[in-house]
């Protein structure tokens, strides 16, 4: 193995999977403290993941979103920014490609598209602000975000209240000519909520891949993360790569809340609180190390615990709560990375 991957490349696998193995077992001696079996619990886990074609379709329609999510998460971050704000950026792409849901008729072959590119142009535009605030006054775009997580979902609240509020406290569904819902991917998966918004992702997945390593762009953007002062010297501009980082950002985040309210809702609800699904993005770019492939595998993890989470709290009493606690455990120890790192090092000499 170590002859096919280079040293760094083998260990940024590694550290993942142990990360994920310290979690679960951490997780099992929490539910034996807790009077719990963890045989049990976690074959009901697993069961609920891969037991039936029902779940199996939740579980890739909750990971559709988080893939997005964590794509806004890893893009910001391979340019050297964190974006916390994708969770805000998500909500207002979610009511902007609703919107365009019902305010507009057209063909669906120029519907979709449209109310998909609403959502990305929506989410663009929470991320420009944070990221021309950076730009040309510095300000620390951690700050921003955050706060601008809250001025989205309130604006969303209110615009909903103000303009689009039928019974049961929630926009009017969209048009069908805008609707992600595959009737076939339903079938197929026991009338799981399954649309075809999981082949958005994967395109988004492409994308990142494509614009980070194979354009000239990319390169500058992350030139522009590993070290500013060297790409300015080289003649880059910097605060237009900073502002452009956090609008490609948020067009990844955009697009995640356009696919929950063309896909997996159909509408837009009023919001008591955030979704979670743009904060569950951190986790999921942190799991898989920035990249586009491993935020795919980790958004399926995080997508299969869950939906498997309510299966554990069904078929074997084991509260929902207690699948957090194991989530959280592999963020800690994936964020910890430099002592598992320190330890295999540390063996490796010991064994030479």
């Amino acid at each position: 193995m170590e002859k096919l991957l280079p040293k760094g490349r083998l260990l940024s696998l590694v550290v993942p999977l142990i990360a994920i193995s310290l979690g679960g077992i951490i997780g099992a001696i929490i539910m034996l403290i807790s009077g719990y079996n963890p045989i049990l619990g976690y074959s009901a886990l697993i069961k609920g993941i891969f037991g039936d074609t029902y779940y199996m379709g939740e579980t890739i329609r909750s990971m559709t979103p988080l893939i997005l999510a964590g794509l806004a998460v890893a893009f910001a971050f391979r340019t050297g920014l964190l974006n916390i704000g994708v969770e805000g950026q998500l909500i207002i792409g979610w009511l902007a490609s609703v919107y365009v849901g019902i305010a507009l008729e057209l063909p669906k072959v120029i519907h979709l598209p449209v109310a998909i590119l609403a959502g990305a142009l929506a989410g663009a535009l929470w991320g420009f602000i944070p990221g021309l605030l950076k730009a040309r006054f510095h300000v620390h775009e951690v700050i921003v975000t955050i706060m601008m997580n809250y001025i989205a979902l309130y604006t969303a609240n209110a615009i909903i209240r103000a303009y689009l509020f039928v019974p049961g406290e929630r926009t009017d569904s969209i048009n069908e000519t805008a609707s992600l819902a595959s009737p076939l991917l339903q079938s197929l998966t026991d009338y799981s909520r399954l649309h075809y918004g999981f082949i958005v992702a994967l395109l988004g997945c492409v994308i990142m891949w494509f614009i980070l390593w194979r354009t000239s762009k990319g390169y500058e953007l992350r030139a522009v993360g590993f070290n500013q002062h060297a790409s300015q010297y080289a003649g880059m501009n910097v605060g237009r790569n900073i502002v452009l980082s956090m609008v490609i950002s948020g067009g990844f985040a955009g697009v995640a809340g356009a696919m929950e309210g063309l896909g997996t809702y159909g509408y837009m609800s009023i919001l008591s609180g955030f979704s979670g699904v743009g904060f569950d993005g951190i986790a999921v770019a942190l799991l898989g190390a920035n990249s586009a492939v491993g935020v795919a595998l980790a958004s399926f993890l995080f997508g299969g615990l869950q939906v498997g989470a309510l299966n554990m709290q069904s078929q074997a009493g084991v509260p929902t709560e207690l699948v957090d606690i194991v989530i959280a455990l592999i963020i800690f120890f994936v964020a910890s990375s430099y002592i598992i790192r320190w330890v295999i090092n540390r063996v490796k000499k010991e064994d030479v």
